[in-house]
């Protein structure tokens, strides 16, 4: 990563905010990724996969809960 000429990095956000950008939109493809499995997994009344697609769709929840309230 390159910083402007003269203009110090940001000890409090070391890769800027495309990460963190991409980190949310990541979250958000998993709530969906994590909805379409666990509707595929009741049709096919497969249980792990219910039980991972509930798990990814809590974590990415959590994350982006975490993220609004500045916890993270």
């Amino acid at each position: 990563m390159r910083y402007l000429e003269g203009a110090p990095p940001d000890p409090s956000i070391p890769y800027g905010n495309s990460m963190h950008d991409m980190l949310t939109l990541s979250m958000w493809m998993s709530i969906v990724i994590g909805i379409v499995m666990f509707i595929a997994a009741r049709h096919g009344n497969i249980m792990w996969m219910k039980a991972w697609s509930a798990g990814l769709v809590v974590c990415s929840v959590a994350y982006l809960l975490g993220d609004a309230l500045s916890l993270i």
